[in-house]
């Protein structure tokens, strides 16, 4: 045996697997285990489109075994990547990564795949087929069309090498993210800089002190070390009390990867010139059309819903910011006529959180009362109270607690168990878990990956759920059983501190059910065609209906209670909380719902990013963008992720989830035979049907109708502003066109995970 065999027999990536080697593969492995992976999957090619016929055994089904090959085991090395980087992998990945792109190219740019595709949607055998086989040929069709397969010669050529570019470029940008994250560390010594902090940002603040060398810090008397991580830098700007240190803290964070080596301006300019040389190639206007184009929406349907919601939202905004102003002078505080971006959060959470032991639910105060009325006294109180009881809801919301009230949600809405199979699967972390998905007779449906913490030298941030394999009957088991589904799931939530549990915000309660509500699209999934099966398939602007429609349980008085119990005591968390909690829902709707906007741009014209920035702000939020606002440099979902000229897709799935969730309170949420027959049709549809079937139709199933916004503006304390215009919006859903899309947030652009 030559010592290549050998080296190939021995890589991790090239064995077959139930679940990724996680703990084996190395940076070492991806060069010679990517190029031979390529090498087989290319002569597997060259012999499908030899023997190609337009029938599913000689054309669909060897297709999806490479399409899954490859999306597996380069899935298992981008995973890597994004939670425990290393330059020696960033290294490795950026010198095959042309290689694989090229190989995906002469898979998409097939003419005899293309060429059998369109003979199975012409032939006299297509209405026979089922509505996730026409749904796979369709999409196929597509897809081709838009990864050049039409194009010839020199227009082949230079679509190739743009889609090279753009590749390395996106990389590029989350690497410069990233590392721009990393970079920043703000060391604070005096105690009276960090007043105002909850116990659990002091002793993250401390730990990440040790971690850098400063081996005697404690929570009590530092030195405390902040950084621009999730968890770090939320604290900083909710609770620090010093002026000083919130302004310094936002401005690095809004200007993140925007300067010296790792400036992404330039890479952004380069990415839309690209998309849109690609679009003029493939014959459309520009790169939001070439996006739309597998989406629900149009342009004119995406318009008028955010238009909508913008102007429903408005008139609250400047009402929030209103009394955000003259809460301020009721506490005279310096900046009280001078409120700026880093104050926003800051005095939000002072007049939104007043703490557990006084809490007044604001919003249920007479509107007609003077402002200094309703917030002055209120103010006074809350500053007699207890510090730790003030400021954290934290002590009620311990991982395991929120964990186990999920999954019994789960088992009432779904009928599933789901239970630890640590060890079962190796792992790339010592913290990672790893769960089975059993249906009601025990037996196994799916399995999933769950990493929790925050790492901030090697992970990257946000929250996101993604597949690691899907289920499928082309990879059958011995029993002629499908291969079950596996996901997994990344958030960015603190730590543990020394002996206590990971104490959560509500927030990231919220993040939890989200991801979840993803993992559950993916395993849950009945489809056995692999290629529409879970999340595969789905229209982006469709896949957030799961994930967004889970967090409305949040809210849930059950839910909430069976999850929210004092880390030490065992208490419930106390009634006036949860009151508090419904109130904090409709807190600043309409300042958080301007989040969500979209403009035109053209590459090389006479407005730069940031021009097309600060104009469209003014539109968007209530208070004027900074000068040196950079927030693009660092916004991943859209330059560095997959949502294009398409973060609209937040808003969009919105709609969708919440008049899904409605849908539970028009049977009565405190009727549980109710809930559970609904949440069975639920199961049924919107989780069992995955991309086998388009999702408005999948919608119309579940609900029985086509969705409507007003549960939507209802949730969100909107719905006096008239929504009829919103329902019109919404109306019929289409997939043609739309604008190129770049989203921001309005007044907190430090919010990056919706």
């Amino acid at each position: 045996m030559s010592t290549a065999s050998a080296a190939e027999d021995s890589n991790p990536l090239l064995k077959d697997f139930d679940f990724p080697p996680f703990d084996a593969i190395a940076a070492e492995h991806v060069r010679p285990g990517i190029r031979a992976l390529l090498k087989k999957l290319e002569s597997e090619l060259v012999e499908l489109e030899t023997t190609v016929e337009p029938t599913w055994p000689k054309l669909v089904e060897p297709l999806e075994k490479i399409v899954d090959r490859l999306a597996v085991v380069w899935g298992a090395v981008t995973h890597l990547k994004a939670v425990k980087d290393t330059p020696e992998l960033r290294s490795a990945i950026e010198e095959v990564q042309p290689e694989k792109v090229e190989f995906e190219l002469k898979l998409g740019q097939s003419k005899p795949l293309y060429n059998a595709f369109k003979a199975i949607r012409e032939s006299s055998d297509w209405e026979a087929l089922s509505d996730a086989r026409k749904r796979i040929v369709e999409s196929q069709i597509k897809e081709a069309i838009l990864n050049g397969v039409s194009l010839e010669d020199d227009k082949r050529d230079q679509f190739n090498k743009i889609q090279q570019e753009l590749t390395r470029l996106s990389q590029k940008f989350g690497e410069n993210v990233l590392d721009a994250t990393k970079k920043f560390e703000k060391l604070i010594i005096e105690k009276k800089e960090i007043e105002g902090l909850p116990a659990t940002a002091l002793g993250l603040a401390a730990q990440t002190a040790v971690s850098k060398g400063h081996e005697n810090a404690t929570a009590e008397n530092g030195p405390w070390v902040i950084t621009l991580d999730a968890p770090s830098f939320m604290s900083v700007m909710q609770h620090a009390r010093s002026r000083v240190l919130r302004e310094e803290v936002y401005r690095a964070y809004l200007t993140r990867a925007s300067s010296g080596d790792l400036d992404n301006t330039a890479i952004i300019d380069q990415i839309l010139k690209f998309r849109l040389e690609k679009a003029k190639l493939l014959g459309y206007n520009n790169f939001a059309e070439v996006s739309m184009a597998t989406k629900m929406a149009n342009v004119d349907k995406a318009e008028e819903l955010l238009e909508n919601l913008r102007s429903a939202s408005w008139n609250a905004a400047i009402q929030d910011m209103e009394d955000l102003k003259q809460f301020c002078q009721t506490q005279v505080a310096p900046e009280a006529n001078d409120l700026t971006h880093w104050d926003i959060s800051f005095w939000s959470e002072r007049l939104q959180l007043p703490g557990i032991g006084t809490w007044v639910a604001i919003h249920e105060l007479d509107p007609s009362i003077p402002i200094e009325d309703r917030y002055g006294s209120l103010y006074s109180a809350i500053r007699q109270t207890n510090r730790e009881e003030k400021e954290e809801l934290r002590p009620y919301f311990s991982l395991p607690k929120v964990m186990a009230g999920l999954f019994k949600l789960a088992k009432m809405l779904f009928g599933i168990d789901i239970e630890p199979a640590d060890g079962l699967a190796p792992v790339w972390n010592k913290d990672v878990r790893f769960y089975r998905v059993n249906d009601s007779s025990g037996s196994p449906l799916a399995y999933f990956y769950f990493d929790p913490y925050s790492r901030p030298s090697e992970k990257r941030g946000g929250a996101w759920m993604d597949e690691v394999v899907a289920r499928s009957r082309v990879f059958s088991r011995d029993d002629g059983s499908p291969r079950l589904p596996v996901a997994h799931m990344v958030c960015n939530q603190m730590p543990l501190v020394g002996d206590k549990p990971s104490l959560m915000t509500f927030r990231e309660v919220e993040t939890v059910f989200h991801e979840f509500g993803h993992a559950l699209q993916h395993m849950l999934t009945k489809q056995d065609e692999g290629l529409v099966a879970g999340i595969r398939g789905i229209e982006w602007d469709a896949v957030e209906l799961p994930s967004q429609f889970m967090e409305n349980w949040c809210y849930h008085r059950d839910t909430l209670m069976g999850i929210a119990k004092h880390y030490e005591t065992g208490e419930n968390l106390p009634e006036h909380v949860y009151k508090k909690l419904l109130a904090a829902r409709t807190y600043r709707a309409g300042s958080i719902s301007l989040r969500q906007l979209h403009t035109k741009y053209v590459p090389g014209g006479s407005e730069t990013i940031y021009d097309v920035d600060q104009r469209v702000s003014k539109r968007t939020q209530v208070i004027a963008p900074l000068p040196d606002d950079r927030f693009l440099c660092s916004f991943s979902h859209i330059f560095a992720g997959g949502y294009a000229a398409g973060y609209y897709s937040y808003k969009w799935a919105e709609v969708l989830s919440a008049d899904a969730f409605s849908a539970f309170e028009d049977a009565g949420l405190n009727d549980e035979k109710a809930v559970k027959e609904t949440g069975h049709r639920f199961r049924e549809t919107v989780l069992a049907l995955g991309g086998g079937k388009a999702p408005l139709e999948v919608f119309v199933e579940f609900r029985g109708r086509e969705p409507s916004p007003e549960a939507l503006l209802r949730h969100n304390g909107l719905l006096p502003v008239s929504a009829s215009a919103g329902v019109a919006a919404y109306g019929l859903l289409s997939d043609v066109n739309a604008l190129q899309t770049v989203s921001l947030s309005a007044g907190e652009k430090w919010v990056e995970t919706p």
